[in-house]
């Protein structure tokens, strides 16, 4: 299972690099294509383990004023 992470910045917020490093400290990898970031699960994740890490990205980047959409496979 793997979950893509999509960013959408304000011009009022914290910087690109700021972001980026808070969610490689998630376990984030930057991508190419569709979206920005990749999280890779083990083959034991769950969708409830999917929606702990929603909530966790959420608190991660409160206060950063950034956007993001998730979608996991």
């Amino acid at each position: 299972m793997k979950t893509y992470l999509t960013l959408f910045f304000s011009s009022e917020g914290a910087g690109p690099s700021q972001v980026v490093e808070r969610l490689q400290m998630l376990g984030f990898a930057p991508t190419q294509g569709n979206y920005d970031f990749v999280y890779s699960w083990d083959d034991k994740a769950t969708v409830k383990d999917a929606i702990w890490f929603a909530d966790k990205i959420r608190t991660t980047l409160e206060g950063m004023h950034v956007f993001f959409k998730i979608e996991t496979q």
